[in-house]
């Protein structure tokens, strides 16, 4: 089972999918976000970078939402990935940086 299965199945067992539309998606995306930059606040990043255990969960409830909006739009995320990264080599050259 891939991540996006497991995702789905935790949600599906909790009766969750009402609640997961692609407004309160972006939102809990912005607000885990935000939770992780938190952990950051007045520390610099070799202090931040002990806290594993939680970075480690704030970072999965970001990628968590992030699949679970790619997944409501039908978007296939290595897809989009690739694309974007295509779109940033032409914006951001090689020979440039």
């Amino acid at each position: 089972m891939d991540s996006m299965e497991k995702i789905n199945q935790f949600r599906d067992e909790r009766n969750w999918r009402p609640f997961h539309n692609e407004k309160d998606l972006a939102l809990s995306i912005c607000l885990e976000a935000a939770e992780l930059l938190e952990l950051f606040q007045w520390k610099d990043s070799e202090e931040a970078r002990t806290q594993t255990e939680r970075l480690k969960e704030e970072l999965a409830d970001v990628l968590i939402y992030s699949y679970m909006m790619a997944d409501n739009l039908n978007f296939d995320i290595d897809e989009i990935i690739s694309e974007k990264l295509k779109k940033n080599a032409i914006k951001y050259p090689v020979e440039e940086a």
